[in-house]
């Protein structure tokens, strides 16, 4: 199988896993990246279903709309059944690198409102240590070379992404070289760098579940 046919299969196990517990007022958190589009493609088959979505970027929500789905404010949605998004890394405890798309800090938001965080993933995606995919930091731009100077204290090599723009209008900076054997002490550490607006471990907020698309099927892990 490609790795589009994997993104395919898990983006239909996650509409499966989900629409048993959707009804007419569910709002369903919708995440950003080319495996979010495929379950955006998939769910938009049943969208009379449900009520509509909460979208984690601009592009997500463009998507949405194309589709014929109602987009909402988080900030006028009490709660989310659901969070679906993709991740560029997971360990076993499902702790995620995101952010390769630089929709990181509104993900992590819609993440924290879910009571279901599902992550939809290829079996590359998983690892048995974070970091060799490089941690994205959204950054004020101001802060950027202060930051950078405290992650490179942490033991990172940090790289200013040219030319990108957050829908927040910050700016990424990509840290190479991490070995991440504490997520949820890093993820903490670097949020509390003055400047860092929050960065792509999405360890003290898990996935809930994660479905990995093999050659062999889609395989489900659970914290």
């Amino acid at each position: 199988m490609t790795q589009d046919q994997l993104k395919q299969a898990v983006a239909q196990a996650a509409v499966d896993h989900i629409r048993p517990r959707l009804d007419a007022k569910s709002i369903v958190g919708v995440g950003t990246g080319s495996t979010a589009n495929f379950f955006i493609d998939a769910l938009a088959r049943h969208k009379i279903e449900f009520d509509g979505a909460v979208a984690s970027s601009e592009a997500t929500a463009q998507r949405l709309k194309a589709h014929g789905i109602p987009v909402y404010d988080l900030n006028g949605v009490g709660e989310l059944e659901f969070y679906v998004d993709g991740a560029d890394e997971s360990d076993e405890r499902l702790h995620l690198i995101k952010g390769g798309g630089a929709a990181l800090t509104r993900e992590k938001i819609v993440a924290a409102v879910a009571r279901t965080f599902v992550c939809i993933a290829d079996a590359s995606k998983l690892v048995p240590v974070l970091g060799g995919f490089p941690l994205p930091v959204e950054v004020i731009p101001m802060a950027r070379s202060h930051v950078a100077r405290q992650l490179v204290k942490l033991g990172g090599d940090p790289v200013y992404r040219e030319g990108v723009l957050t829908d927040n209008g910050n700016v990424i900076l990509d840290v190479h070289n991490l070995n991440i054997v504490d997520p949820q002490g890093l993820e903490a550490q670097i949020n509390a760098i003055v400047g860092v607006v929050t960065n792509g471990l999405f360890a003290a907020r898990p996935a809930d579940l994660l479905l990995l698309g093999t050659a062999d099927g889609v395989r489900s892990l659970t914290r």
